[in-house]
């Protein structure tokens, strides 16, 4: 994060925000701008790709389903928001930690003993650490002592949209984020790989609640997308994975799912209007 705090520095709160006495080095000051690059950052990146996944990509039709609620979307942001400010000050934190040197990430490829090979394995390395992470704490927010605690927020939404790929409880959406945080504190990675993926952990967390369950043939067994997710949201005890369907398997928690088989969402929608076409 120091690069992106490097250029917020130098492009808006140096001239524009923080007056010349206060030094860009300063610990204060650096966590100030950290905490507001990040809910912003957060808040743009949500909204702006929810809204482009729920206007272009979303199906409307899933709205008419019965266990879509009333006003969700507007229930969905305001969770969302509010998350992404709780959730903020722990993941400042950690920033504050990396930008002071105290993590494994570089900025030169000569600084990886294996070079470009080596940046690739790392980000595969990510993927998978996180994704195996992600499933056990995700299935730890199921038990039954934990569960109406923190992670049932996130699952009243039955229907998800996009705008519910961030609508948890703060504790819960923090927890579920701290592998990739912990990864580059553990493992060797480059600076722009990390901001990278941090960007498209955001996205594709949005892309497998928006109601498009196409996956290529090969790949449902392998990736676990927005068809198995929803099956998760429904049924409630399976696919816990964020990327892959490798630990639901070991775990014995994977379901192949119900919208690829006809049994989904969707199905359900054109039995609803003919109902309701013939009880009219």
């Amino acid at each position: 994060m120091d690069h992106v705090l490097n250029i917020a520095d130098s492009s808006i709160f140096t001239p524009h925000v923080y007056p010349a006495s206060w030094s860009e080095e300063g610990a204060l000051r650096q966590i100030v701008s950290l905490w507001l690059v990040t809910n912003l950052g957060a808040v743009l990146l949500f909204l702006g790709c929810g809204a482009l996944n729920f206007y272009y990509v979303f199906d409307h039709k899933l709205m008419m389903h019965p266990l879509f609620l009333k006003n969700q979307v507007k229930q969905e942001i305001e969770l969302s928001i509010i998350s992404i400010f709780w959730m903020s000050f722990p993941t400042v934190a950690i920033f504050f930690w990396e930008v002071q040197g105290n993590s494994k990430l570089f900025d030169n490829i000569s600084e990886s003993s294996l070079g470009w090979p080596g940046v690739f394995l790392s980000i595969a390395g990510l993927l998978f650490f996180t994704d195996m992470c992600i499933y056990w704490i995700h299935r730890f927010l199921h038990h039954k002592s934990i569960y109406k605690h923190l992670h049932k927020q996130h699952h009243i939404f039955k229907i998800p949209t996009p705008f519910a790929s961030h609508a948890f409880h703060p504790l819960d959406g923090f927890l579920q984020s701290l592998p990739y945080h912990i990864y580059p504190f553990i493992f060797p990675l480059h600076k722009a790989v990390y901001l990278s993926l941090f960007v498209f952990v955001n996205i594709w967390t949005i892309s497998i609640h928006d109601g498009d369950y196409r996956i290529p043939g090969p790949l449902i067994c392998l990736i676990n997308g927005a068809a198995h997710h929803v099956d998760h949201h429904l049924f409630f005890n399976y696919n816990y994975g964020q990327y892959f369907t490798l630990w639901d398997r070991i775990g014995g928690s994977y379901r192949h799912p119900s919208a690829l088989m006809g049994k989904g969402p969707h199905d359900h929608i054109p039995k609803l209007m003919a109902e309701a076409a013939h009880t009219q």
